[in-house]
């Protein structure tokens, strides 16, 4: 199960490489999901030579105070024997480093670039693989060590920093605590203990490592700890023999003092019957095993964010849309197909599949006929106006019968106030068509994707609209100017007879411009008016539809298809450029679909075989 561990360090690098760490988020990530090893520990409390036993390197920086000043993600992978050993920086992909010297010096380096060459500290982690055959697989996660008080060049907020950045790991869940304490304090006083207690209060987490036993006060031994008497945990507790500064100052190699550390346990009478289950190569080997375990119980939960993830992502990137074709042809065809998507969405307004259309049904059931009825002809048909146009009608001879100039020059001059009723319709359903527009642009996702489309898109609907509207004013204007051109015969033709049945046409000239004779004629002109009002009022609408309604479903933007055929290749690109943020956000999001997928299939092959 090996390559358990090695899936999990490739999944975590490759979080890493994409921001997908979790740092700084509520939001659980697929990093936060996969089990880690943190290692805890005060300041001197031996955890960097822990690291190094563990490694069988020399490899971290080493000093007085603070050395470690950013956490350091340490992945190990075990090579075949006789491969050669060699580090990696993720903040330096592809290079190898074989000097572990230069190794520990880039670790300086990198700390210093990040915090200055100051004694502060960076939560910004700092990720350095190991491949070696003398490793296990393993991560670890070396933390900066805890302090009690600032020194010189520090601010008072060392402290506290120092415990917030431990704790921000150490409370997930999946992380596994390795708990650093030397023998040669009280374990009372100590830090790693402490702070594991309060995140941990059930030790199921936390495993505790005893370092500087050969460094214990003569006549005292740690036996105690180590057998679980002085501070239960739920794991036994694993002491290690580190090499002393006088090792290190002589550069005694790792494999001698992994040697010199078996010896001391199994010779020294105190702890010879736990030397089985002491020293960095067992702590290693445990360590290994355990995460191993951890990792197969948190498979099914691993699985389900990675499953719940990826459809998050799919669903973002599908509202950000398809990235921007390259050449001529796919751009056109991308146009023109984000074209088709608003002008699908537009009918759907227009035939009440989405809400809208029903506004200009509105406009022909109740504001045209208001607006005709509220049209005032009691200028028009005033005594005083009727009796000027009749007698101006007759000219030098009176009319003998009826006086039909007169009629046509009342009924002309009432008929013409109709067009104001009637462009004011044109205008409001163009008005409403607009509206349409703009809720049809904005529910278009792929327009939201490019603005400068989306107001070319935007700015064409609108000329057509222009365009339809004129061309609807001018053929709803001309039915009411037919009116006016052409009177509807039959109606006059009972206007002799009413004036036979109603008295004596030979009456004197005189008295057919008397009061009731006027108000006759006005009350005839009236009822020819309301009838051609009447029929206006279903005509106005059919001319409407037809010229804007029906115009603007079949080709509202054919002038923009047409114009859009002339373009170069160059403004083609203008019209698709995009929001700089959602290209880099929707190739973010691509990588990471990506690495969840492959996350998603080797997790699940190691799933289905176990």
């Amino acid at each position: 199960m090996e390559n358990l561990i090695s899936l999990v360090n490739k999944i975590q690098r490759a979080c890493t490489a994409l921001g997908d760490h979790g740092e700084g988020s509520a939001l659980p990530t697929l990093w936060d999901s996969l089990p880690a090893i943190a290692v805890v520990g005060g300041q001197s409390s031996g955890k960097s030579s822990v690291l190094e036993s563990v490694v069988g390197k020399d490899f971290l920086p080493r000093g007085s105070g603070i050395v470690t000043r950013r956490p350091l993600v340490l992945q190990l992978h075990k090579l075949e024997e006789g491969s050669r050993e060699y580090a990696e920086f993720l903040h330096l992909p592809r290079k190898r480093f074989t000097d572990f010297a230069a190794v520990r010096k880039e670790i300086s380096d990198e700390t210093d670039r990040e915090t200055g060459r100051t004694k502060q500290i960076s939560s910004v982690p700092i990720h350095l693989s190991i491949y070696s055959p003398n490793v296990v697989n393993l991560t670890l996660i070396d933390l900066p060590g805890l302090t009690k008080v600032a020194v010189e060049g520090q601010p008072d907020s060392i402290v506290q920093d120092i415990e917030n950045m431990v704790r921000s790991y150490i409370e997930k869940p999946n992380c596994i605590i390795l708990a650093i304490s030397p023998a040669n304090q009280d374990l009372a006083t100590s830090d790693a203990i402490k702070i594991s207690r309060e995140v941990d209060p059930t030790g199921e987490r936390t495993f505790g490592v005893l370092t500087k036993i050969d460094l214990m006060d003569k006549g005292t031994d740690a036996v105690d700890i180590l057998e679980g008497k002085a501070y239960r945990l739920k794991y036994p507790w694993i002491g290690v023999v580190n090499r002393s500064q006088a090792d290190i100052n002589k550069n005694v190699d790792m494999i001698a003092a992994r040697r010199r550390e078996r010896e001391y346990f199994s010779s020294t009478p105190e702890y010879k019957h736990l030397a089985h289950r002491m020293g960095s190569e067992h702590l290693a080997k445990m360590m290994s095993k355990h995460l191993e375990n951890v990792i197969k119980s948190k498979i099914p939960g691993i699985q389900s964010l990675i499953n719940k993830t990826i459809i998050e992502i799919e669903t973002e990137l599908s509202r950000l849309g398809k990235p921007i074709a390259t050449d001529a042809g796919g751009k056109l065809y991308m146009i023109m197909e984000i074209c088709r998507l608003f002008d699908q969405n537009y009918k759907e307004h227009l035939d009440g599949v989405r809400s809208g259309g029903d506004k200009i049904y509105y406009v022909f059931d109740n504001q045209l006929p208001a607006a005709l009825k509220r049209l005032q002809f009691d200028k028009q048909l005033a005594m005083e106006n009727i009796r000027k146009l009749i007698t101006e009608a007759d000219g030098y001879q009176p009319h003998l019968i009826a006086p039909e100039q007169g009629y046509r020059r009342l009924i002309e001059s009432t008929l013409v106030t109709i067009r104001g009723p009637a462009e004011a319709a044109v205008d409001a359903v163009h008005a409403l068509l607009k509206e349409l527009v703009h809720k049809a642009v904005s529910e278009t996702p792929e327009l939201k994707q490019y603005p400068a489309l989306r107001v070319e898109v935007g700015n064409a609907a609108i000329e057509s609209l222009e365009r339809m509207r004129e061309e609807s004013k001018k053929a709803t204007l001309q039915l009411v100017d037919m009116e006016c051109g052409y009177l509807t015969v039959d109606f006059f033709r009972k206007l002799p007879q009413d004036i036979e049945k109603g008295g004596n046409p030979t009456h004197s000239l005189f008295d057919r411009y008397n009061d009731g004779y006027l108000r006759r004629i006005g009350s005839t002109v009236l009822s020819y008016v309301n009838m051609v009002c009447a029929g206006l009022r279903n005509s106005i609408p059919k001319s409407i539809v037809y010229c804007q309604v029906r115009e603007a479903k079949r080709s509202l933007l054919d002038h923009f298809f047409t114009e859009l055929g002339k373009m170069d290749q160059k403004y083609l690109s203008s019209l698709l450029n995009e929001d700089p943020a959602i290209m880099e956000r929707r190739s973010q999001l691509a990588k990471r679909l990506e690495l969840y997928r492959s996350a998603q299939a080797e997790i699940d092959n190691v799933a289905w075989s176990k």
